[in-house]
């Protein structure tokens, strides 16, 4: 009796999950006007179609027959829609509109595929004792992907024009900063990085695996993200044309592409507008700048300090001041995310001003460490010790282990609240713009 009722909460479960992630996605295509569907708000990244098909490509080819043996019946979509392009990779896409099928013809296979799917799902889920063994991880793999590209979607359209979207005008929520932008000195101390399997539901990627523990020396971290009105500071100073303050990669990438100011910035003259989902506003400065590794490196360096490292980001958002301490499995402790605790899981589509829910603090009282932004950090993304990638899955994060691309910690007001555990890892490369992604400095 007791595997039958596990096996059906399983499967509720699972299914509303996947529901949920499919509506975050379907949320998005829909701001979009029709005529707009084939644009390329961002010219790294393939045209927004691409993406309707995609979502359920993946699912697809990642479940059908691996799992259910399910025979393919659109196979030219299934491979057309297979892969993304990786941010600053190889050239830039080079594909026109005409290139890619009508839109219904590509809203018939989405629903085609998710029927298909769903009915399978429900079928092996239903049967706790048979069926692939590694099912339930797959079914997470694609809840967690499609949640990624909700996210990515979103700041995508960011670079949409708004006469091209559906949607009202940004808003500005009713908050005020609470914190002082002066530094939390934290102790020295252990982080653990990396998936704890006995915390949470046990699901991780590759890159989370294994957990390990890293000694950390003590050092200073800002309590809130730097804010827009601190990087203006940055570039009245001349910042983007001090050459002392860039390496040579980022100085020639800054100079090649007449990077003046972040992405998500336009001047106007005198005045400076930030671009939000759907209209700009005059810059609120008091909200997370948006930027790239790059650009936040070189503002670090101008103040005469670092970008934090993925283990000081793990001290200082899951630490205890007490040497022999446990650390919280997220910044203010054990309890569920909430809404008081930060920006995060779609409710927002901009960002809030620092400092906003002190209920998130960790125990440093260091603010906004989960949503807000994804926080960067001076480590590459590299491999943990022991490190195997997934069988079904095995380039999602070996691909990226070249020297490129840096870790990103947190969380994004458009990151679901189940990618908010300590181990997950984001990356990104140095000189991309367009992420939801702030930083703050550290004192060593």
């Amino acid at each position: 009796m007791g595997t039958i009722t596990n096996a059906v909460r399983l499967r509720h479960d699972l299914s509303a999950r996947i529901s949920d992630a499919r509506a975050r996605t379907d949320e998005l295509f829909a701001i979009v006007q029709n005529e707009s569907m084939y644009d390329r708000p961002i010219s790294e990244r393939h045209r927004i179609i691409f993406y309707v098909g995609h979502l359920e490509a993946f699912d697809w080819n990642l479940l059908a027959e691996r799992a259910f043996g399910l025979r393919p019946f659109q196979r030219t979509f299934d491979q057309l829609f297979s892969f993304g392009i990786d941010p600053v990779g190889s050239g830039l896409p080079t594909d026109t509109p005409s290139d890619w099928p009508q839109r219904d013809e590509i809203t018939s296979y989405v629903a085609a595929v998710r029927d298909k799917l769903d009915e399978a799902i429900n079928e092996a889920l239903s049967k706790p004792d048979k069926g692939h063994p590694q099912l339930k991880t797959m079914l997470e793999v694609a809840i967690e992907h499609r949640f990624m590209h909700a996210e990515t979607l979103a700041y995508m359209l960011h670079r949409l024009p708004s006469e091209k979207k559906i949607g009202e005008q940004i808003t500005r929520k009713a908050l005020k900063p609470r914190v002082k932008p002066d530094l939390a000195e934290i102790p020295a101390g252990r982080a653990t990085l990396g998936l704890v399997k006995e915390t949470g539901d046990g699901f991780g990627w590759d890159n989370e695996m294994e957990a390990h523990d890293v000694d950390v020396p003590a050092f200073s971290i800002e309590k809130c993200n730097v804010p827009n009105g601190d990087y203006l500071r940055f570039i009245q100073a001349g910042g983007y044309k001090n050459r002392s303050l860039w390496d040579d990669e980022s100085w020639n990438w800054k100079n090649a592409n007449n990077v003046e100011h972040p992405a998500f910035w336009r001047r106007d003259g005198s005045l400076w507008l930030y671009r939000g989902m759907f209209g700009e506003v005059r810059l609120p400065r008091d909200w997370p700048v948006y930027l790239s590794h790059a650009e936040a490196t070189a503002y670090a360096t101008w103040l005469g300090r670092k970008l934090p490292t993925e283990a000081q980001f793990h001290r200082a958002a899951y630490g205890s001041p007490k040497t022999s301490g446990t650390e919280r499995f997220y910044p203010w402790g054990n309890e569920a995310p909430t809404e008081r605790h930060g920006n995060f899981d779609f409710h927002s589509w901009e960002p809030s001003p620092v400092g906003s829910h002190p209920a998130g603090a960790s125990a440093f009282d260091v603010q906004d460490l989960v949503g807000n932004g994804w926080e960067w950090t001076r480590t590459e993304f590299a491999p943990f010790p022991g490190f195997k990638a997934m069988s079904f899955y095995p380039g999602y994060s070996a691909n990226f282990f070249d020297g490129k691309h840096y870790v990103m910690k947190g969380g994004s007001p458009r990151t679901a609240a189940c990618m908010l555990r300590p181990s997950f890892r984001n990356w990104f490369q140095r000189h991309y713009p367009y992420v939801y992604a702030t930083f703050r400095c550290v004192e060593d």
